[in-house]
């Protein structure tokens, strides 16, 4: 199974880095591009499963670029990242073709959430809930963790560094 692949689009390099060591970490790919030709640009080349997309861009605004990729037949899904919180522009985020819609400041476990959300209901490869890797176990949905028949308590961080380390067994930390 290989991960999805993110492109990360927002202006504020803060952000981008932040997004980009956070989805990296959960185990997803992820690119980052600072304004709305480069995003377009991107998913020509790279067709990413999912865009984290900021609305208010340098050089043009996160709806345009929905309505663009769109039209050029572009189908994975689209999550807004915006400071802009008026009714009227979540429902224009929705109405252009995104898949959801969140505000800054946000959670970054939230986004992750949101992302695995999307991406559960969207990617044509389902993925297993349950890992395995010898006598480990790893049920992504009830966070249990087995060794043969003994449970094992994790935190949420040990759970997520152990899901990461067993879906890219050949990354070295």
């Amino acid at each position: 199974m290989t991960a999805a692949r993110i492109l990360v689009v927002d202006d504020e390099p803060n952000i981008r880095d932040l997004l980009q060591t956070g989805l990296r970490f959960a185990g997803y790919q992820v690119k980052t591009v600072g304004g709305g030709s480069g995003a377009i640009s991107a998913v020509l080349e790279e067709e990413p499963d999912l865009i984290v997309l900021d609305v208010m861009l340098p050089d043009m605004n996160g709806f345009s670029v929905t309505k663009r990729l769109r039209s050029a037949g572009y189908t994975a899904p689209i999550l807004f990242l915006t400071a802009k919180d008026d009714t009227e522009d979540k429902i224009t985020g929705l109405n252009v073709g995104g898949d959801d819609y969140v505000t800054k400041p946000f959670s970054l476990d939230e986004i992750v959430a949101r992302i695995q959300a999307i991406l559960r209901r969207t990617m044509q490869e389902d993925e297993e809930a349950i890992i395995r890797a010898g006598e480990l176990t790893m049920d992504q949905d009830t966070h249990e963790v087995k060794v043969g028949d003994t449970a094992i308590e994790l935190s949420p961080t040990e759970f997520k560094l152990l899901r990461y380390l067993m879906l890219n067994p050949n990354r070295v930390l």
